[in-house]
This record gives C-alpha cells, sequence and structure tokens, in this order.
C-alpha cells in the first residue's frame, strides 16, 4: 500500500475508533455527555487532520473522494455515518436553526462562554486553564452589558409598563408590611384563646422576624439563581398558605409553626422587589421610584391597623364547635391579612422575568422579547405605536457551565437530590463572593448600617406602644379604690366589681352571682357560707384569704388565682374551661393601640415622599446620614415623655424621619451590588436586619417602666454609628446599573 493509502486508512481508523468512544460513553453516561464527547472528537480530528495535511503535499488529498463520495478534508465525517452523532441523536447541535429567527430575534452578538454540555473536569481546566482570566472577560462583558442595558431602557422608556409593574410588585411589599403586624394585633385575644404564658407571648411576638430573617437569606440567594419571578411567586405562594392555615388551627405550637413558615415565605418579597423593579428602570428614574415603591409598605401597615380596627373588637364574629374548636374574630383578621399576599400572586403570574436575569445568564432571545415588549407597551401608551425597537443585538455574559452527572437509570429522587445539591452550591458559593477582596469592604460597611438602623427602629416601635400601654397601666392604677375592713352579709353582688382593692374584709352568706370581676384583689379577707356563680374574671387574685362552706359554681376562679388561702370545706363545680376573650370593656384599650399604629404608620407618609423627590437630587448618602443624624437627636425628646399622647407624637416623629433613610439604604443597597449578586447580598443584609430586630426588641422591651436612659443611648448611639459609616460608603446617583 502506497503512503497515500496508509495516510487514508490511518485518518479512518483515528476517526472510526474516536467515534466509538463517543458511543460507549453515550451508553455509559447518558447522551448528554456523549454529544459533548463527540463534539470533542469532531474538534480533535479535525486539528489532527490539519498535522496531517501540513506534513503532506496540499494537493496529494484535496480531492480524493471517499466511497460514499465525500472528501476527507471538507468532510471528514463522511466515511463512517454511523459513528457521527447526526446517526445516534439525530442531529448535531452545531447544525441546528437559530431557535429565534422564526420569530425575528437578532441573534446575540456575544454567546455563551463555548462550554460542553457535560464536559470533564479535564475538558474545562483545558478551555479554561485561567479562571482569573475568565473570570476577568466575564466581567468585562457585565461591563459592556451595563453600557447597553441602559441605553436600551433609555430607548424603551418609563410608561404603563413600569406603572403596572410598580403596583403589582407593591403588592407584594404591602404584604410584608401587613405581616410584620398581624401578631402584635392579633396577640391580646390570642393569649386568652391559646392560655398563653408571657414566655409563649413573647416567642410569637419575635417568630415573625426569625422566620423573615431565613427567609429573606434563602430567597435573596435563590433568585440570582433560579430567577426574580419565579422565586417570588414561591415565597408569596408559601405566605399565603401558611398565613390561610394559622387562622384555623387552635393549638399554640400549629399557631407558631404556621407564622413562622409564613414569615419565612414573605422573607424573600423585600430584597426580590426592589432588585426586580430596578432591572427595569432607568439611571435617572430609579432612585426616585424605588422610593415611592416604599409607600406601599406604608400601604400595608395601614391596612393592616384598618382591618383590625374593624374585625377584632366585634367578638360576634365568631363560632364554636363545643370547646375543641373556636374561632373568633382575631382569627378572621388574620384571614383577611393574606389578601394582599394572594392579589400579588394573581397579579405577578402576568408579568415576565427581569430581562437582565436572563442576561446575566447568557438568554439572549428571551430578554430581547421583554424588552421589545416593554417598548412597544410605553409607546402605545404614549401615542406611539409605529416606533420600531431598534435593538438588534444585546450583550451576553459568558457562562461557567457546571457538570452535573445524571444518570438515565437514576431515580427521580436521585436526581432531584443532584439538583438540589448542585443549586445549594451555586447559591452557597454566590454568597461568598459577596465576602471576596472586591466587596469585602462595601459588605461590611452595609451590615454595620442595616444593623445599626434596624436595632434602633425596630426597638424603638416596638418599645412606644409598649411605654403607651405601661403609661396607661400608671394611669389605670391610679384610680384603684381600696377598701379597709369592711363587713358585708346577705348582699347579692350581680353587677361588675373593676379596679378595687379590698384588704381584711368579711363576707358572710353574700352571693357572687353573674358578674365581672376585672383587676380586683381581695386580700386578708374571710368569706363564710359564701356563693360564686358564674363568674368571669380578668387580673383577679385573692391573697391569703380563708374560705368556709363556700362553693364555686360554673366560675374561672381557678387555683392559681387562690394565693396562700385556706380552703375549709368549700366546694369547686363546673368550673369554666380555657381561656376566654378579654370583656367587652376593654374596647377602648384595642381601639387605641389599633389608632396609635395607624398613626404611626400613616407619619411616614411626608417622609416618602421628601425621599422620592430629593433621592436623584441630593443623591443617596446624604439622604441616608441626614435622617439617621435626625432619628438620633429626635430621641433625647424621649425623656419628656411622660403622658400618652406625648409618647404617640414622638411615635410619629421618630418614623416620619427615619423613613427616608430606609428609603436610601434600600436604594443604596441595590445600586453596589452587581446583578447576579444583587438579591443574594441585600437577602443577606435584610437577614441581618431582621436578626438586629430582634436583638433590639428584646433588649429595649426590658427597659420597660425601669428607666428611658439605657433605650434612649442606644437608639442615639446605633444611629449616630450608622450615619458616620453611611458617608464612606461610594456614592451611586448618576450611575448605570451594574
Amino acid at each position: 500500500m502506497d503512503d497515500d493509502g496508509r495516510y487514508r486508512d490511518g485518518r479512518s481508523d483515528f476517526v472510526r475508533g474516536a467515534k466509538d468512544i463517543a458511543k460507549v460513553a453515550k451508553k455509559q453516561v447518558g447522551k448528554k455527555v456523549g454529544r459533548g464527547v463527540d463534539k470533542m472528537t469532531d474538534e480533535y480530528t479535525k486539528r489532527s487532520y490539519k498535522r496531517f495535511e501540513e506534513e503532506d503535499d496540499d494537493d496529494d488529498y484535496a480531492g480524493v473522494p471517499g466511497n460514499d463520495g465525500g472528501y476527507y478534508r471538507n468532510d471528514s465525517r463522511a466515511n463512517d455515518d454511523e459513528g457521527h452523532s447526526d446517526s445516534t441523536e439525530g442531529h448535531d447541535e452545531d447544525d441546528e436553526i437559530y431557535e429565534g429567527e422564526y420569530q425575528g430575534i437578532p441573534r446575540a452578538d456575544s454567546g455563551k462562554a463555548g462550554s460542553v454540555d457535560g464536559v470533564t473536569a479535564a475538558a474545562q481546566a483545558q478551555q479554561f486553564r485561567d479562571l482569573s482570566a475568565f473570570e476577568g472577560e466575564r466581567r468585562k462583558d457585565q461591563e459592556e452589558l451595563a453600557q447597553q442595558y441602559e441605553a436600551i431602557l433609555q430607548e424603551c422608556g418609563h410608561g404603563k409598563f413600569q406603572w403596572t409593574l410598580y403596583f403589582v410588585l407593591g403588592l407584594a411589599l404591602m404584604a410584608d408590611g401587613v405581616e410584620i403586624f398581624v401578631v402584635g394585633f392579633v396577640l391580646p385575644s390570642a393569649e386568652k384563646d391559646m392560655c398563653l404564658s408571657e414566655p409563649n407571648k413573647g416567642m410569637l411576638g419575635l417568630i415573625v422576624y426569625l422566620g423573615m430573617m431565613v427567609g429573606a437569606f434563602v430567597w435573596g440567594g435563590l433568585a440570582d439563581r433560579i430567577g426574580r419571578r419565579q422565586t417570588l411567586l414561591i415565597s408569596l405562594s408559601i405566605n399565603s398558605v401558611f398565613a390561610f392555615f394559622s387562622s384555623f388551627v387552635q393549638g399554640y405550637v400549629s399557631f407558631l409553626f404556621c407564622r413562622l413558615a409564613s414569615g419565612v415565605g414573605i422573607g424573600g418579597s423585600i430584597p426580590i422587589v426592589f432588585s426586580y423593579y430596578s432591572e427595569f428602570l432607568a439611571q435617572e428614574k430609579r432612585g426616585e421610584h424605588l422610593s415611592w415603591l416604599c409607600m406601599f409598605w406604608m400601604i400595608g401597615g395601614i391596612y393592616a391597623s384598618a382591618m383590625a380596627w374593624a374585625i377584632i373588637p366585634h367578638y360576634g364574629w365568631s363560632f364554636q364547635m363545643g370547646s375543641a374548636y373556636q374561632f373568633h374574630s382575631w382569627r378572621v383578621f388574620v384571614l383577611v391579612c393574606a389578601f394582599p399576599s394572594v392579589a400579588a400572586i394573581s397579579a405577578l403570574t402576568t408579568m415576565p422575568e427581569s430581562p437582565r436575569f436572563y442576561l446575566e445568564n447568557g438568554k439572549h432571545d428571551e430578554a430581547w422579547m421583554i424588552l421589545k415588549q416593554v417598548h412597544d407597551t410605553n409607546m402605545r401608551a404614549k401615542g406611539y405605536p409605529e416606533r420600531v425597537f431598534s435593538v438588534t443585538t444585546i450583550k451576553t455574559v459568558k457562562q461557567l457551565d457546571e457538570l452535573v452527572n445524571l444518570s438515565e437509570d437514576a431515580s427521580w429522587h436521585e436526581k432531584w437530590r443532584i439538583k438540589l445539591t448542585s443549586l445549594f452550591h451555586q447559591v452557597w458559593s454566590n454568597f461568598q463572593t459577596i465576602f471576596s477582596p472586591e466587596y469585602r469592604r462595601t459588605t461590611y460597611m452595609m451590615m454595620a448600617v442595616w444593623f445599626s438602623m434596624s436595632f434602633s427602629y425596630y426597638g424603638l416601635t416596638v418599645w412606644f406602644p409598649d411605654m403607651i400601654k405601661y403609661l396607661q397601666k400608671q394611669e389605670y392604677s391610679s384610680r384603684t379604690k381600696v377598701f379597709l375592713k369592711e363587713k358585708v352579709e346577705h348582699v347579692t353582688f350581680n353587677f361588675t366589681l373593676e379596679n378595687q382593692v379590698h384588704k381584711q374584709g368579711e363576707y358572710f352568706n353574700d352571693k357572687f352571682m353573674n358578674l365581672r370581676m376585672k383587676s380586683m384583689v381581695f386580700e386578708d379577707s374571710l368569706f363564710e357560707e359564701c356563693y360564686f356563680d358564674d363568674i368571669t374574671s380578668s387580673n383577679t387574685f385573692f391573697k391569703n384569704c380563708t374560705f368556709i362552706a363556700t362553693l364555686f359554681y360554673n366560675t374561672d376562679l381557678f387555683k392559681y388565682r387562690l394565693v396562700n388561702c385556706k380552703l375549709i370545706n368549700s366546694t369547686f363545680l363546673h368550673n369554666k374551661e380555657g381561656c376566654l376573650l378579654s370583656d367587652i370593656s376593654d374596647e377602648n384599650n384595642a381601639y387605641m393601640v389599633y389608632f396609635v399604629s395607624f398613626l404611626g404608620t400613616l407619619a411616614v407618609l411626608p417622609g416618602n415622599i421628601v425621599s422620592a423627590l430629593l433621592m436623584d437630587k441630593i443623591g443617596r448618602l446624604r439622604m441616608l446620614a441626614g435622617p439617621s443624624t435626625f432619628s438620633g437627636i429626635s430621641c433625647f425628646f424621649l425623656s419628656f415623655g411622660n403622658s400618652e399622647s406625648a409618647m404617640i407624637a414622638l411615635l410619629c416623629l421618630f418614623g416620619g424621619i427615619s423613613i427616608a433613610s430606609w428609603n436610601a439604604l434600600d436604594v443604596l443597597t441595590v445600586e453596589l451590588y452587581p446583578s447576579d449578586k444583587r438579591t443574594t447580598a441585600f437577602g443577606f443584609l435584610n437577614a441581618l436586619c431582621k436578626l438586629a430586630a430582634v436583638l433590639g426588641i428584646s433588649i429595649f422591651t426590658s427597659f420597660v417602666g425601669i428607666t428611658k436612659a439605657v433605650p434612649i443611648m442606644f437608639a442615639s448611639g446605633a444611629l449616630a454609628t450608622g450615619s458616620f459609616l453611611a458617608l464612606k460608603l461610594p456614592e451611586t446617583r448618576g450611575q448605570v446599573l451594574q
């Protein structure tokens, strides 16, 4: 055989061997990996042919046909149809028609990083030998995309589409505002239904913040990997389902779990909503409209206060099935509070995913179609339907595909386990990057600002109502009537006894029938041959008393209300079961709680308006540090809050000033981090915010009725620290969204 024949046969043997390897790979590790090996084989054989041909004369084999009419140079696969992936898989991805061509979608000018599905670690190492160089290319792509994306948003304009999305995402933010108030409003009624102790009440008050802390971190990380819209839909669905269940469950543990899960669900609202909306806003509109979006948190608080005011005091709105199942008016309120979340889910299904998220993940076609939708919607609404979306190509960021080996024989749960494990590693890796040298200083500074503001804000906003309750209690106690050494015989008490103290009294053959005892104390008294029938009590105690031949029938005077008392020939029959709701006379106190919350929430309206109008004029840092400083100064006025009206006024002043700082902090957080890390960083910082809230609430409320100096010093010190550190952050006004 001549040299030409040996070359020809050698190359054919090489091709056949390589194709056989591809076949085996497909059978052993799946078609996906097999196609990857097939592609690498094609590339390697092409390079090998080139070496063969360089060693040979250019004309020796230039036109030598194969047995089937193919050419070795021009059709290297002509001799082995069965070995080619076209025969085994139907077609090769390189030969596919561009999937967007039939829709008129232009091809991206920079596709993915040329990665091959299922390539081995060695192939990845060969393709990206220097990972830092790849990251540099990716960062360059992101910078080019940021500039082009800003120009595209300028062409799309700000109009009907953004305003529609504004109201849709506003419902999600409103649901977050409602969640904060739910437990606080139902606690006075729920504690009677569930017989809650003081520690249980405290845990119920904090469990929502703990759930939101977990939710913010989890959903924020997922939103950077699976999409803003999809993650927000999942989180709101979890919130809605468990909020619904919490209105029906009867036990304390089950109610606690449902509120925890509901908090986990709503925890993703703030990080995702602000990031999602910002990616549809051009630079000159971003600060203003993100501040307008913050108003829905205020609307959520107003909605919760109004619904509590209208529903909870109406004790007639209830039913029960024996003593085992009770559905009182506060449960109706919990159910109504789930409506904003349900409405947000329904509206969000009509909105598209963030095109910036698609472009960051190499999905050019989907992003182009959404941006065209934004452009066309706005132009039609402005009366220019003839204007055409002029963008032809959009930069996409290079992607580094990861090998996920899913065998065809693997069970469904094994596949899900592998996918979830891979997703977890991606989320965790993305979280670690916000502490990389590039972002480390910014992240630590933002952590300090978020923590200091949250510690003082949430601590004081819960401390104010507790102080108002304490002042109410002090004023109520000042009107207590005291009776000493009274002697009462053969008298029937069938009216309400309230706010009285009876010391060293003697009661003989008296009847206490069909009455309510509220804040009553009997000390060192004697009850002989008395009859207690159908007694409902609250905050009533008998201390060091003696009961002789006394009958208790259908009362709630349980033994814990009898402190160091002697019972001689006395009997308890048919004690009332369970815990009863507060007396109807407590309506005034309930209305006051709702009214105070309503005023405190409404007071942030001026701060919202001011921050929206000035955010893009004076900058984020000034808007953050200025109101935060004034909030710290206003804390010193707390020393003058010696009355209920004064505390309400200070609550409104503090809330109205500090909300501008919160708006600026939200905008700054969105703009400091790039798109592929935005919700991860925002979610982490918001989780830290909820942790600081738990600490602030626990510390500040422990000083109620003891001293005002400690809360004043803590709040003012934290706000001063946050203001100082805020000025060290980079200003983002006038910059394109990274």
